[in-house]
């Protein structure tokens, strides 16, 4: 699947298990040097075979299959079984619950909410250990990108399928409404303000909304980290295990306010939680403008029969933007195969970061390059000739400012957080005051952070 997370709501019923399950290690390394147990060695022919965890689906397990064969083809020490496992929550589940053995994967691919858990897990090696053993340039990696996964200067996972927030709008529709297509509003009065001219009513009813963003946790910290809001205290759990949500402040506020704002004045459309639905009321003019993964851009652009525009995500008029929390997800290096099979992780994960596959892999799914080397590639440069817009994504993301706030959270909970976010929504549009709309969220926050804390102290 070439879309970074669905089924956000399976992942929190079950998250809490998960977070507890964590806590039997209050290890926050899971160090090679700690193992009691591994797996052998397993072999093919002369080759160790290196088994690697995924949920990509779809056409982007088709680019990620090529670029394996590609890597099995290079070298004759390792075999990297590519084992497809269902969706993030799907894999997760089942290496929630993965003990040492013969076919115990030595990579496992899990998405960026997962983060603290896969570190708290005991279950895990931290890939700097290998990038300390092998003097590895972390330099050459995108630092907004690894920022995400380092914690306490020390980097935990690498790395692999990343996206970020972009507008995306309907340049037809801009010139129609006698706006500049070449110019998306930046600040949340121009969105209001262009939302309106774009909003078209047809006696009681609205036949094409000005924007929409979909009801979803992610965005709401992508539009609070923009403006340097913090999402839970101790700097967004990056200094010390969190205990307060901080999202219900000023920032939060100003995301809340807008969507209510507009919501009241007719020109927000509102299509849910379904990814699917969203994109649907672009393509057929249901909604002029609206927020999306940047890893789904090129397929917008090719099944739009109108010019379609990119831009950064909006601010607020009284702050700059500080830029976005990447999304998507990681390869983290497991603590239950040998060194050897290790070292055959390691050597893949060396491979995938390098520019000519991340030439390949930025340009067949969409996900931003984890090298921005790779930029410059030609395979790049000739598929910006036909989708320019995909830069903006690239620029976007180049633009951020390092801080916790676009570091993102660090917390167990953020799947059941993500969830009260989105009911937070649904009753503010549903008429509850946007204020204690945000207020019950951040409570339902706290009590899943408080009992998540209190069960790790155990």
């Amino acid at each position: 699947m070439t879309l970074l997370k669905k089924g956000t709501a399976v992942l929190a019923a079950g998250f809490m298990a998960m977070s507890l399950a964590a806590c039997s290690s209050n290890s926050s390394s899971g160090n090679a040097s700690e193992k009691k147990e591994v797996a052998p060695v397993e072999k093919e022919g002369d080759k160790t075979v290196v088994r690697f965890w995924h949920a990509m689906g779809g056409d982007t397990q088709k680019v990620l299959g090529d670029i394996v064969q590609d890597y099995n083809e290079s070298q004759e020490k390792y075999e990297i079984k590519a084992e497809f496992q269902g969706t993030y929550e799907e894999s997760l589940t089942k290496f929630r619950s993965t003990k040492t053995s013969k076919t115990a994967p030595a990579l496992v691919q899990s998405s960026e909410i997962t983060t603290k858990y896969m570190i708290d897990s005991g279950k895990i090696t931290p890939v700097q250990e290998w990038m300390d053993k092998d003097n590895y340039d972390t330099s050459q990696l995108e630092e907004a990108i690894t920022n995400y996964y380092t914690v306490d200067d020390k980097m935990y996972s690498m790395p692999f399928n990343s996206s970020t927030p972009v507008l995306i709008y309907n340049k037809d529709a801009f010139k129609e409404a006698g706006l500049d297509p070449e110019k998306a509003p930046r600040t949340y009065s121009e969105l209001q303000k262009a939302a309106k001219a774009l909003t078209k009513k047809e006696g009681n009813s609205t036949k094409q909304y000005g924007f929409s963003m979909l009801n979803y946790g992610w965005f709401f910290e992508e539009l609070l980290a923009t403006q340097g809001g913090l999402y839970v205290d101790q700097e967004n759990g990056r200094e010390g295990t969190a205990e307060k949500a901080k999202f219900q402040g000023k920032e939060g506020e100003r995301v809340f306010n807008l969507l209510n704002d507009m919501n009241k004045e007719g020109s927000l459309g509102n299509y849910g939680t379904n990814w699917d639905d969203i994109r649907a009321a672009f393509q057929s003019k249901q909604v002029a403008m609206y927020l999306d993964s940047s890893a789904g851009v090129r397929n917008t652009i090719d099944t739009a029969d109108f010019n379609v525009g990119v831009a950064y995500i909006p601010h607020p008029d009284e702050v700059d933007s500080e830029g976005v929390i990447i999304g998507g997800a990681s390869l983290w290096m497991t603590n239950m195969v040998s060194d050897e099979t290790q070292q055959g992780a390691w050597d893949f994960m060396k491979y995938l970061a390098t520019k000519e596959v991340q030439a390949k892999w930025h340009t067949g799914t969409g996900y931003s390059s984890i090298n921005p080397d790779a930029y410059e590639e030609e395979l790049v440069k000739e598929q910006y000739k036909k989708y320019p817009q995909l830069q903006v994504t690239v620029e976007q993301l180049q633009s951020t400012k390092k801080s916790p706030a676009t570091q993102g959270a660090l917390i167990t909970v953020l799947p059941e957080s993500r969830e009260a976010i989105v009911k937070a929504l649904e009753s503010m549009y549903e008429g509850k005051d946007p204020k204690q709309a945000l207020k019950e969220a951040a409570e339902a926050t706290e009590r899943a952070m408080k009992l998540s804390n209190r069960t790790a102290q155990k």
